[in-house]
């Protein structure tokens, strides 16, 4: 028999007794815990959880459980959460003129290796919208140029809330979006929007950055994801990863191999996120692998 499975995460001030409580919780509820992770952080006095389980007991249903959890939340002052392992979280990929990072998320997407719905992707350009319809994924072409007025961009920004309302978006994936969100939007979609880049910030900033790091000679490059905040760039990160270079590579194979390693840590990113796996912990995060 299938039993339903939730996956429970949690985060309060670190206090004795707390991984006995929620693990008595659940066994009083009819649960078995399928895995568990926990994580003290000596430096903020918070403790962090993510527990995965299966709700065996058949008179319990999800909505007394969830109720009761609450209930528990309040008792021990934790913030918590309690998300069904089998929905799909709608996630709404944004992109601009480099489509490496999209067509990775779709490959994945399509392949099963990334459990998400995808019920669309934005662009302020239409260069990708044949790949969209070949995954019969619809395409927004919201159009913004770079220095556009305030009032443009607050009008595409409008659509852009619309489709997260419409489509009942989870998490947005700004998968190369080249355009820096306004603030409001920033706090609209605060801890639900990763963003990549390539890890040589602050060093090589603006266009072209594989070039620029090419004529410096550097001999590692990388790429950071991270949560999208007001502060450009500056948001928790979430995962990073770096390959080796030499001086026998050109401008080109520094960009390919970085746009390699900027797929692989954005799918990472945005499957921890998707798996509830990363939870906040001030600017920092907690990633349970």
């Amino acid at each position: 028999m299938t039993h339903p499975e939730f996956i429970l995460t949690l985060s309060c001030v670190d206090q004795r007794g707390i991984v006995h409580r929620v693990s008595g919780f659940l066994a009083e509820h009819g649960c078995n815990i399928i895995d568990s992770a926990q994580f003290g952080d000596a430096g903020s006095q918070l403790f962090f959880m993510r527990v995965h389980f299966a709700l065996e007991e058949r008179s319990i249903d999800a909505g007394a459980l969830r109720a009761a959890f609450d209930q528990l939340c309040a008792t021990m002052g934790m913030t918590g959460q309690l998300h069904d392992a089998h929905v799909k979280p709608r996630v709404l990929i944004m992109v601009s003129k480099i489509g490496h990072c999209l067509n990775d998320l779709l490959f994945r997407y399509k392949s099963g290796l990334l459990p998400v719905e995808i019920p669309a992707i934005v662009s302020n350009h239409m260069d990708f919208y044949q790949l969209a319809a070949s995954y019969n994924i619809p395409f927004h072409h919201l159009p913004l140029a770079t220095g556009a007025d305030e009032a443009v961009k607050q009008a595409q920004e409008a659509r852009i809330l619309d489709l997260l309302a419409t489509h009942r978006i989870d998490l947005v994936v700004l998968a190369r979006y080249m355009q820096i969100l306004s603030p409001g939007l920033c706090r609209a979609l605060q801890g639900r929007a990763i963003n990549i880049h390539h890890s040589f910030l602050p060093s090589f900033k603006g266009a072209r950055p594989y070039a620029q790091a090419h004529r410096r000679g550097v001999k590692l490059i990388g790429a950071t994801a991270h949560f999208v905040t007001g502060e450009l760039d500056e948001g928790p990160i979430i995962e990073q990863d770096v390959e080796r270079v030499d001086h026998a590579m050109d401008a080109d194979a520094l960009t390919a191999i970085g746009r390699d390693v900027e797929c692989v840590v954005l799918a990472r990113a945005v499957k921890w996120f998707v798996e509830h796996r990363i939870l906040q912990n001030g600017d920092k995060t907690v990633v349970f692998n």
